[in-house]
């Protein structure tokens, strides 16, 4: 019995060594014959029908919500200053009737060298003069219609202005000359004689024209101011004053 049993074994084994095959169907299938060298038809045509399985085909779904905002990143550096804004409006003019403190008063003196007092040293020295009546040829224009004669500096009976009190002053004039025959008409301001401004009209065109100039001068006590004829007509006018005179203290010595 057991020298049957050692020569069945054997057999058997070399047997189940050819002729082992297994089989496992689904969704796949696996062919196991380790001891052949050459694919089974079986396993070929597991191997053509995977193949020809398409691959999958993958579908978008819908857009999701919108995530979280991030937290804030750091502050940036500051930026590069930027070009001036445009000029701004003018600001409301001041109260025109507020005035200045007073300033100092100052004293003047006279040719002698002599004060005349604290009371002079804040003198108000002004004129305005007109001419009523018409001028001609060379001599001084006698303004003899007063307006203005702060100090009483002016002498309407021979025109000039007289100096009390020395210092810078401003004097201007506007003579109408009297036109029609066609000259002209000189104008001059003279200070002791001396021309300081002269001004011409011309009589071109038959018509009236003005004869004008202005001066700043320094003056001390007893100086002269007027104005000459240097040839030529002056308008009158009565009360219109188209002819005037006028002149006052800048700044006292």
């Amino acid at each position: 019995m057991v020298l049957a049993l050692i020569i069945a074994i054997p057999l058997l084994v070399q047997t189940s060594r050819t002729d082992a095959h297994y089989e496992m169907m689904g969704t796949c299938r696996m062919i196991c014959d380790p001891y052949n060298p050459k694919p089974s038809a079986t396993a070929l045509e597991v191997m053509q029908d995977l193949s020809a399985i398409p691959s999958p085909t993958f579908v978008q779904g819908t857009k999701g919500e919108p995530g979280r905002p991030g937290k804030p990143g750091p502050r940036g550096p500051p930026g590069e200053p930027g070009p001036p804004g445009p000029r701004g409006p003018p600001g409301d003019g001041g109260d025109s009737r507020k005035t200045g403190s007073p300033g100092v008063v100052g004293t003047a003196r006279t040719e002698t060298g002599g004060q005349l007092g604290a009371a002079l040293g804040g003198a108000k020295i002004a004129f305005y003069v007109g001419l009523k009546n018409p001028h001609e040829g060379y001599e001084v224009l006698r303004f003899d219609d007063i307006i203005t004669n702060l100090g009483n500096h002016y002498d309407p009976t021979t025109g000039k202005f007289t100096c009390q009190v020395s210092g810078i002053y401003y004097f201007t004039y506007h003579v109408l000359m009297r036109g029609g025959d066609g000259t002209s008409m000189w104008a001059d301001l003279c200070k002791n004689g001396q021309v300081r401004a002269s001004a011409i009209a011309q009589d071109a065109d038959q018509n009236y024209d003005y004869a004008s100039n202005s001066v700043v001068l320094h003056l001390d006590s007893g100086d002269e101011i007027y104005v000459k004829l240097d040839g030529g007509k002056a308008h009158g006018g009565n009360n219109n004053k188209y002819s005037t005179f006028s002149g006052f203290l800048l700044y006292p010595d």
